[in-house]
């Protein structure tokens, strides 16, 4: 049987542009939304930290970002894509400018919420995305466009560099000061070529009552795909944050290193997302989201005990691989049970995605003196494996039920 995409007419060169400046917006806002786990370690040096500190202010952009996904999809679908997105730059580099100047630890947890709203831009361009690419290839689209979870990889690169680069005293903030400095001023420059490089929104009048947006939210499945996703993205953001702190308190590693081993576990975990939606598109998302669970059990499985630095950077590059793959799994089956509600239920999928990259890095720091240096790891096989056997049992109920998205007769 010919698959759905492949028999899907071609992209317009509207739906190119959305695309490619949603995907570019997302890459760099992503980069704002994650700054603290490379930022924050000079702060914590700066300001005599403690760990519980530290952590908390790395993870409070996290959680702003996370809550206000779920607004924010339902803005996008109603007011368009394009006009929530250009928002969503121009107020995180406002914010972004302000942590430049910011001193004292109340203050930037303070502006840390501000900065979070970056990460609200992945609900706004899977919705914007939603708007104009037609759902049977959404796959690679909505692939393509996550993969600017590589925008971590930027940070991890570029602002051991930044932070070293200008010195502190000089009439443009230097030190740590930099790095949001120069985020805020690329965030501008990005809102302006978006304005001018694609279409204006085609958003329709509607009669939707608030009730009436929030309806697929009461259906099980959703809050599902939520869960899985928790896995697939919760735990990227999560790990994101930690294993830079990992690998120089453990491994005792300098930070501009520790940056570059994070970023190889960064890289498949973004980068892979359009191979992954590419798969879901010609194969199916449910057979895509199973290998993903069991890349992923591979992995964590010899993490949970204690290995030298090389094997380590290897096993997470393959944890990473199956994040990569089952984020764009989950978010193609969201777009097929859902079509035409990518906004409010791709921004409900988002937020608990969100949450868990939130709260697992303090879940890591609270279970560290029961479970000792690896506690992230036993965390994720433990969460990994219970929710692959949630959706395994789902899937099959599923098929012996018959039930198959009501766009086309494969997911």
């Amino acid at each position: 049987m010919t698959t759905p995409a492949l028999t899907a007419p071609p992209l317009t060169p509207e739906a190119r542009q959305v695309v490619t400046f949603a995907t570019l917006g997302f890459t760099l806002m992503f980069a704002v939304w994650v700054m603290f786990a490379i930022v924050g370690l000079p702060i914590r040096k700066e300001l005599g930290l403690t760990d519980a500190q530290f952590t908390l202010l790395t993870a409070i952009p996290v959680l702003t970002g996370s809550l206000l996904r779920l607004p924010a999809g339902i803005w996008a679908d109603r007011y368009g894509g394009k006009t929530i997105f250009l928002g969503t730059l121009l107020i995180t580099a406002a914010f972004s400018m302000a942590l430049a100047f910011a001193n004292g630890y109340e203050l930037l947890l303070a502006l840390a919420l501000g900065v979070g709203l970056a990460g609200v831009s992945f609900a706004v361009g899977n919705a914007w995305i939603a708007q104009w690419v037609p759902v049977a290839r959404q796959g690679l689209a909505l692939g393509t466009f996550g993969a600017g979870n590589a925008g971590a990889s930027i940070t991890k690169l570029l602002a051991p560099l930044l932070i070293t680069l200008v010195p502190v005293g000089l009439l443009i903030p230097g030190g740590w000061h930099f790095v949001p400095f120069v985020f805020a001023l690329l965030l501008l420059v990005c809102a302006a070529a978006t304005a001018r490089f694609t279409p204006a929104d085609t958003v329709r009048q509607s009669t939707r009552t608030l009730g009436d947006w929030l309806r697929p939210l009461g259906g099980a499945q959703v809050w599902r795909f939520g869960l899985y996703y928790v896995v697939f993205f919760g735990a990227y953001v999560a790990y994101s944050l930690f294993l830079p702190k990992y690998y120089v308190d453990h491994y005792d590693i300098p930070l501009a290193q520790a940056g570059l081993l994070t970023a190889l576990f960064i890289f498949p975990a973004s980068l892979l997302r359009p191979l992954g939606g590419y798969l879901s598109d010609r194969f199916g998302p449910r057979a895509v989201t199973v290998a993903s669970f069991g890349i992923m059990l591979v992995g964590l499985l010899p993490l949970m005990r204690e290995l030298p630095v090389t094997p380590f950077m290897l096993l997470t590059t393959v944890v990473g691989v199956g994040m990569g793959v089952g984020k764009a799994s989950t978010y193609t089956l969201v777009a097929r049970w859902n079509p035409g509600q990518m906004g409010v239920v791709g921004g409900l999928v988002g937020l608990l995605g969100g949450l868990g990259g939130f709260f697992l890095p303090l879940i890591f720091a609270a279970l560290k003196p029961t479970l000792g240096p690896q506690a992230a790891f036993v965390t994720l096989f433990i969460l990994t494996a219970g929710t692959g056997v949630v959706f395994v049992a789902n899937m099959l109920r599923l098929k012996v039920l018959g039930r198959q998205p009501s766009y086309a007769t494969s997911a």
